[in-house]
């Protein structure tokens, strides 16, 4: 039986239904669905020029090429048996940095709405794609998406996409998300930690706490993870270990995850929404296999490339 991350919390909050006040709450702020802005995707940056592909496009079941983006796919296994670690490396080069976008799950903005990987993948017209940050399920943490301000709530460190092609860590608490998008921030991520900082692992990124919201406190141990990551301007790398199955995939620590970018050159990279979300979709297909079922779960929001 198929359980999405919504009916898990559900679930939970019949046990404290007793409570009444406190049930209803719950309810409230992690199931009931708060849209605060429709057609999210109509919304321009001011002054924004936003690339499209063009031209001729080639592609194959493991690799893509337009005017604007060139992608390739790897898929590694390493180990074996009960220690057999399964991840997806998809390397990502462009001409222009705004064909890599966000979109919400449903082209809604707010609280508790999602849609599959692959659904919002599909309606964007996306080539790849994978699981954002999950921002839909927490109240803080800055939100700039395709150049748009959504959400101006700083809390943690995050990662912000410029639009020269260059990705930078940050502490979100020291700035304004109007003060980013006028230094020419063109996407935020806010989930972290960052885990490769100038082509080094960081350190005690093991021990990590995201947040404190409900269900949502840790990231330690090996989990099904999804990162991206820099190797320099307009090259990046999106990579997705699956985990939680043994025999195919166990999943990787923080540390673990932060030597697979550094194996693969990055020198800068992010650790978003991981466990049973984690989901790499290219061309209308799901290529990793989450939690060793295929299956994927909702999630509120994806990073992709545009087709």
């Amino acid at each position: 039986m198929k359980i999405s991350r919504r009916g898990l919390l559900l679930s939970g909050l019949g046990v404290v239904a007793a409570g009444g006040g406190t049930a209803a709450w719950a309810l409230d702020r992690y199931v009931i669905d708060h849209v605060e802005v429709s057609n999210a995707s109509q919304i321009v940056a001011p002054k924004a020029t936003v690339a499209t592909a063009g031209g001729s496009v080639t592609s194959t079941a493991t690799s893509y090429a337009s005017d604007t983006a060139k992608i390739s796919i790897e898929k590694v296994e390493t180990g074996s048996g009960d220690d057999k670690v399964t991840y997806f490396v998809a390397d990502v080069q462009m001409t222009d940095a705004t064909i890599v976008r966000s979109a919400f799950a449903n082209d809604e903005f707010g609280q508790n709405i999602i849609a599959n990987t692959s659904e919002i993948a599909r309606d964007a017209g996306a080539v790849l794609a994978v699981n954002g940050d999950y921002y839909g399920f927490r109240t803080t943490g800055m939100v700039i998406r395709n150049g748009v301000a959504f959400r101006d709530s700083g809390a943690r460190q995050g990662l912000a996409f410029y639009t020269d092609g260059t990705a930078k860590l940050y502490d979100e608490t020291t700035t304004s998300a109007q003060d980013l998008v006028d230094a020419g921030v063109w996407n935020t991520l806010s989930f972290g930690p960052g885990i490769v900082d100038d082509g080094k692992p960081v350190a005690g990124i093991d021990s990590v706490e995201v947040d404190t919201n409900f269900g949502n406190h840790s990231i330690q141990g090996r989990q099904p993870r999804t990162g991206v990551g820099l190797l320099g301007a307009n090259h990046q790398l999106w990579i997705v270990a699956d985990g939680r199955s043994n025999g195919y995939s166990r999943g990787v620590t923080m540390t673990e995850f932060a030597n697979i970018f550094v194996d693969h050159g990055a020198q800068t990279a992010y650790n978003i929404d991981g466990g049973g979300s984690s989901t790499l979709v290219f061309q209308d297909k799901l290529v990793n296999n989450p939690l060793g079922k295929g299956q994927e779960r909702g999630t509120s929001d994806i990073l992709y490339v545009a087709g």
